[in-house]
């Protein structure tokens, strides 16, 4: 009977210690995946800056001053991202994701690192077709750390996660670089507001070419012209632009704005088409929380190729934000 005691005891004891043993492992893979998830937002945020960024270089200021925020930018990516990636605790099993994830953030780097050296002969008013293909080649590589860090390293970090029966929240899964059309040379040229000398220039299809804005809205209030509007700067707003193609032609790669006068906050966003005769919105989410108080707010649809009337493209709003 005591021998039998002995037994049950020996295998409680075993199964105790195979619990806490997996209590421990899912527990550090819980950490871990957490740790990647607040990484790559981070990560992404810093790409929405750069390229946000890049999409107001021609109100930069000069080559050299946007040359030094993207030397920040390089700067956080390395420190708050890249070197803490670098000091994770990585569990056994997640050791082949967690090497595609720290590949896709050194391309980041290397990528915001090759920006930052392409921007000022790209700006340049001797800018060559190559000073803008030396930039489509790093924002390429940007775009090539998405693909690395979604379809490589996600799926491998949650089959280990499966495989280990681990509960775990989504992964963030937001990309650095907003929209494919960046790796484009032509793309950047038109961003930037490069005239490359030789370039071909853009055929504009004959007839009516353009848009006007017609409403703006936040969290579904339209806004009001010739009143003060209210709105939380917290969380930081989306302003959704509603607009109207009033051309004869499609257009394509239409980029909406809304900036705050008197300060750095804006945000971009580009509609790939919109449709003659149709109306279209686009959501812009600001780069940063608005300045609290009442600030004067421009939205604006930009102009498009072979578009003569701009008058009614722009709307500015009076805006308390609390």
């Amino acid at each position: 009977m005591a021998i039998v005691v002995i037994i049950v005891a020996i295998i409680v004891v075993a199964l105790l210690v195979h619990s806490c043993q997996v209590s421990a492992t899912n527990s550090a893979l819980q950490d871990y995946t957490n740790s990647v998830s607040s990484l790559n937002q981070q990560s992404a945020a810093n790409g929405k800056q750069l390229f946000d960024r890049l999409a107001q270089a021609s109100q930069s200021g000069g080559g050299t001053n946007l040359q030094n925020d993207i030397n920040q930018i390089f700067t956080d990516e390395q420190k708050k991202v890249y070197d803490k990636a670098k000091a994770l605790s990585v569990p056994d099993q997640v050791k082949t994701g967690n090497g595609f994830f720290t590949t896709a953030l050194k391309m980041r780097l290397d990528g915001i690192s090759g920006i930052a050296h392409a921007i000022q002969p790209a700006l340049s008013s001797t800018a060559t077709q190559a000073n803008v293909n030396a930039l489509a080649v790093e924002t390429a590589r940007l775009y090539a750390s998405d693909v690395l860090y979604k379809d490589y390293a996600l799926p491998q970090i949650y089959a280990a996660l499966h495989a280990a029966g681990t509960r775990f929240s989504p992964i963030n899964g937001d990309q650095f670089v907003p929209n494919v059309e960046w790796v484009q040379p032509s793309f950047l040229a038109s961003t930037l507001g490069v005239n490359v000398p030789g370039a071909q220039p853009t055929k504009v299809a004959p007839g009516l070419h353009g848009h006007s804005l017609t409403s703006v809205s936040v969290a579904g209030t339209t806004l009001q012209t010739g009143a003060t509007n209210t709105v939380p700067s917290s969380p930081t707003p989306s302003f959704t632009l509603g607009f109207n193609n009033g051309g004869t032609n499609n257009e394509h790669n239409v980029r909406c704005k809304v900036s705050i006068n008197g300060s750095s906050v804006s945000g971009t966003t580009t509609v790939p088409e919109t449709f003659a005769g149709k109306n279209a919105t686009c959501t812009v989410k600001l780069n940063a929380a608005p300045p609290k108080g009442t600030q004067s707010v421009v939205a604006t649809v930009e102009k498009v190729p072979g578009e003569k009337n701009t008058d009614n493209n722009t709307i500015t709003y009076t805006i308390t934000f609390q």
